[in-house]
């Protein structure tokens, strides 16, 4: 199941974490975003050599600006602490896996 990633566990799960992390920045009243969860649930479930974190930018509206997040969903890949990866929109699973 992916983390629910919030301000106060930031640092420790996404930071800090020695494997890829792949965040889906989301919220509960947007269609694709409704879409995209399930893919990524699945990915969190399937691959347990990577982070699979959601952020809900309703409440959690620091991290979705510390990240300039203008349209959801937003997918963000981040290792060693750096972004490597973004991509917006829904899309299917060969392209949210492709951004790792």
């Amino acid at each position: 199941m992916a983390l629910i990633i919030t301000k106060d566990n930031f640092e420790q799960k996404v930071l800090k974490s020695t494997k890829p992390v792949l965040l889906d920045f989301w919220a509960s009243w947007c269609g694709p975003c409704r879409m995209v969860g399930p893919i990524i649930e699945e990915i969190a479930a399937e691959r347990e050599d990577i982070v699979v974190g959601k952020v809900n930018v309703d409440e959690e509206q620091e991290l979705a600006a510390q990240f300039r997040i203008s349209s959801i969903p937003t997918l963000v890949v981040i290792k060693d602490g750096k972004i490597t990866n973004q991509a917006m929109g829904a899309r299917p699973k060969a392209q949210i896996l492709a951004l790792l």
